[in-house]
């Protein structure tokens, strides 16, 4: 599964955002799906995940009420609406594919994620 995120952009503060995961291959919708993002100078975070069903969604504490997280297997695309941006959501976004297990220790984990796209960058400026 080859993933490519776009859709990031300078926004001000309150503003919002969709981004875009679109992912290549049949298997897609076999999937659970799940964004990431690295603040400038810090580690990588969860964001929001997915099941590959749709039927089950999990968010960052940090993020709840404020992004969306959504797909749409017949376009091989996973979706990341932001709304209500804020100066420290700034960070290059990333989407990951493919997790051996929903569990919350398991989607949260990075290292678990089976494939990942190349970042977008979203800025947020107050």
């Amino acid at each position: 599964v080859q993933l490519q995120a776009f859709g990031g952009g300078l926004v001000q503060a309150g503003g919002s955002l969709r981004l875009s995961c679109a992912a290549s291959g049949r298997t897609f919708s076999s999937y659970a799906m799940g964004w990431f993002r690295q603040p400038p100078g810090k580690e990588r975070e969860f964001v929001a995940a997915i099941s590959w069903s749709a039927g089950s969604t999990y968010y960052a504490d940090s993020v709840k009420g404020r992004f969306s997280i959504s797909r749409d297997n017949a376009k091989n695309t996973v979706y990341l609406q932001m709304n209500s941006l804020k100066p420290e959501d700034t960070a290059v976004y990333y989407c990951a594919a493919g997790i051996p297990v929903w569990t919350i220790v398991v989607l949260t984990t990075g290292a678990m994620w089976h494939y990942w796209g190349k970042g977008t960058l979203v800025t947020v400026s107050s």
